[in-house]
Parts: C-alpha cells; sequence; structure tokens
C-alpha cells in the first residue's frame, strides 16, 4: 500500500551512519545481537531482512545503504540488517553452529540431511552444512520466527545473493513491481528442493514471501539500482498495483 507522504532522502554526503533508533528481538548462538529497525508491533505490511547466508554480506550493505537515506521517524516497514550475524561476522554460509539457517525452519519437509552447497568460487554443490539437530533449533530461527509473531507482517521480503531473480511463489503485484524496478527476472520456483526453508516456513504460516536473489555485480552498481527501490519499500512509498 502506498504511503503518500513523500519522504524526502538524506543527501548523499550524511549518509555516513545509521541514525536510527533499533530494538533488540534476540541474541544469535555466540550472543550477538539481533535487531530490528523501525516498527516493533504489529500488524505490518512488509518485513525486509538480509543475510540469512553469512557470506552474502552484499545483501546488508545494499539494504543499509537504503536504510541511511531514510530521516528518522519515516519507517513504515521494519528491517533487519542481518540475520545471521554470527555467519556475516565470520564470512560463512553458517551460524556459528554449522547449521544452514534457511534449512532450519519447522516446515512439515524439514530433513535431517546434510545440506550442500557451492561456494563463491566453486561450480559443484560440495560443501556440507547441518540443517540443525531438530527444526527450529537455532537461536537465530528462534528469534526471527518470534518476531514475525509479533510484526505479523503480510509479506516477508528476504534478500539473498547471487541467483538474480525476484521469487514469489504466488506472483504477487508486489514482487512483478519489484522484479520490474530492478530489471530481474521474477520467478515462482528457484528450481530445486529447500526443504526447512525460510519460505516453505512462510507459506505454510500464509505469509507471502519474496525472496529477492541480487545478481553478480559490482557492489556500487546494485546500490544505484537496487537501493532506491528498498527505499520505497521502507517508507512504503511503494505502488505496486491492486493488492
Amino acid at each position: 500500500m502506498k504511503n503518500n507522504t513523500k519522504v524526502t532522502m538524506i543527501p548523499r554526503a550524511e549518509r555516513g551512519i545509521l541514525r536510527h533508533a533499533f530494538w533488540q528481538y534476540g541474541k544469535s548462538e555466540q550472543n550477538t545481537a539481533l535487531n530490528l529497525y523501525g516498527p516493533r508491533t504489529g500488524p505490518v505490511d512488509i518485513l525486509l531482512i538480509a543475510a540469512m547466508h553469512g557470506d552474502e554480506n552484499e545483501t546488508t550493505v545494499i539494504l543499509s545503504e537504503a536504510l541511511r537515506r531514510i530521516p528518522v521517524g519515516c519507517i513504515k516497514n521494519p528491517v533487519i540488517l542481518s540475520t545471521n550475524p554470527d555467519g556475516a561476522l565470520q564470512g560463512t554460509r553458517s551460524n556459528a553452529r554449522g547449521v544452514d539457517l534457511n534449512r532450519n525452519w519447522p516446515t512439515a519437509n524439514w530433513l535431517p540431511d546434510t545440506v550442500y552447497h557451492k561456494d563463491h568460487g566453486g561450480t559443484v554443490q560440495d560443501i556440507g552444512l547441518s540443517p540443525g539437530t531438530s527444526p527450529g533449533s537455532e537461536a537465530e530461527t528462534q528469534a526471527l520466527l518470534g518476531l514475525i509473531q509479533v510484526l505479523k507482517p503480510k509479506t516477508v521480503i528476504s534478500l539473498h545473493a547471487p541467483l538474480a531473480c525476484v521469487e514469489d511463489p504466488q506472483a504477487t503485484p508486489l514482487a512483478r513491481w519489484i522484479a520490474d524496478r530492478v530489471n530481474l527476472p521474477m520467478v515462482q520456483d528457484v528450481g530445486y528442493a529447500t526443504p526447512g526453508s525460510f519460505g516453505t516456513w512462510s507459506a505454510e504460516q500464509d505469509i507471502n514471501i519474496i525472496t529477492w536473489e541480487l545478481p553478480s555485480e559490482p557492489l556500487a552498481d546494485m546500490i544505484a539500482s537496487h537501493a532506491p527501490v528498498l527505499f520505497e519499500l521502507i517508507t512504503g512509498e511503494y505502488e505496486s498495483g491492486p493488492g
């Protein structure tokens, strides 16, 4: 839903720091603060999150860039810059316990099997991670799950990299609007099984989930094309059409 009040973007010279207050919604496995910017109670239209995989730091940088353009008091839709801060600090896809947080959610199709992926320089999925000792076993998963129950978002937008697409199983107008604005294809399925994923859990809770996969491009180019769109989503200035 569009916010008819135009938000003035902070000048570039003043975007060096985050001026927004944050709220700690939990702690990671290594007791790192899990912070939320924006509304603390729901319902909200959109929750925007980044870096569920710690080695996808570009998602945090671009979301932070958008947030730093917004004046204090003008966040309509809440933001989490990193849902996996331990992984981000260590440069790993997993959290500090070697768990892929995007396979740790309590879904009907969760599996205890090792999850394989390829690193940024790899061509085959040969690096194994755990999906956790049980569904929802990790502190980061539990904290985000609890937060979502409080915020009651209609849609969650989760930033990932580097598949270069906007995935929405429901093909909603909002996903189409994002895909058109950032010139990425919109898909309804990434093409492989994701047992225990955040997206699957969200669908089971009747929460619309949009997975925004950034492309493999220079960071400056992605900031130029993606941060303005995120600005509009955070401030509520987007216009995605009916519904």
